[in-house]
């Protein structure tokens, strides 16, 4: 089988999941540019907690993890079954490091639904969701992202979902495609740090930007996956897909394995809830 691609999107607002826009567009083209996985393993900015843990219930639930909402994103579900092999596959490939098979605590949430909905919206590859460990330094997720790169010759997907530049608190509510100047000096000292040496992506923690850009480390810890499996493969990293949203959001996406598929500048991000303050919708 050939080697499957990685990739890291960025996933804004989960109104993107029932939203036709420039960005939503773009993964829905990217599914069927893809070789199809046998499964997808998706590490989620939204289940971010006290362990490392991986799905390993045979149906994943659904989960609503937000607030202030239309009801219609509440009614949405992704029915694609789980992979409890593969997640004992996963706590085998990666020891030393602990990894805990989840039964019934958690599911799919839309940090994986809002993008597995465009990507493949028919929801008939089997997904399994990997925690990040809040408890643990940024240096081990790059680590335990290197550790997932034998997955990529096994026919899986690895798909990391967050946003390199994630300030809820900025937000500006009524400039959709505005991005403030440090959004988007960090969001190229991004690019540049991926595409020069993926390994030392921990330098852009030193970066004068990182405390506006990652007030919590939740949505750029994905990234340090998709960057620890390039340096797994002794390879770099280019964005597919450029962009920002309502000033503190990046929208910037990168594929490992994605050679031949050109970048575009995307517009037209969902927007959040406008009577929800920003930090207390969860996105």
């Amino acid at each position: 089988m050939d080697r499957m691609p990685a990739l890291f999107i960025g996933h804004g607002s989960p109104m993107n999941t029932l939203e036709s826009n420039g960005y939503t567009s773009a993964w829905r083209a990217l599914g069927p540019e893809l070789p199809r996985p046998k499964a997808i393993i998706v590490v989620s900015a939204h289940w971010y907690f006290g362990a490392t843990a991986v799905t390993a219930m045979a149906r994943p639930r659904t989960i609503h993890d937000f607030y202030g909402f239309p009801q219609e994103l509440f009614d949405f579900e992704y029915p694609a079954k789980g992979d409890p092999d593969l997640a004992k596959e996963i706590v085998e490939l990666v020891k030393p490091e602990w990894v805990g098979l989840d039964q019934d605590q958690w599911g799919l949430d839309h940090g994986t639904w809002s993008v597995l909905a465009h990507l493949y919206p028919e929801a008939d590859i089997p997904v399994v969701q990997l925690s990040i460990n809040a408890l643990q330094p940024l240096s081990y997720h790059l680590d335990l992202g290197a550790r997932l790169a034998a997955l990529q010759d096994r026919g899986v997907l690895v798909v990391a979902s967050g946003n390199v530049v994630h300030n809820l608190r900025a937000v500006r509510w009524n400039q959709p495609d505005f991005a403030f100047d440090w959004a988007e000096r960090f969001d190229e000292a991004a690019v540049r740090q991926l595409a020069e040496n993926p390994g030392d992506l921990l330098r852009l923690v030193e970066h004068p930007d990182y405390a506006a850009a990652v007030p919590t480390p939740d949505h750029f810890v994905p990234l340090l996956y998709l960057a620890g499996m390039a340096v797994a493969r002794n390879e770099t990293l280019d964005p597919l897909v450029r962009g920002y949203s309502m000033g503190s959001l990046s929208m910037t996406c990168y594929g490992l394995g994605t050679e031949g598929l050109a970048c575009s500048e995307k517009t037209g991000a969902a927007n959040l809830p406008s009577d929800v303050p920003a930090d207390q919708t969860n996105t």
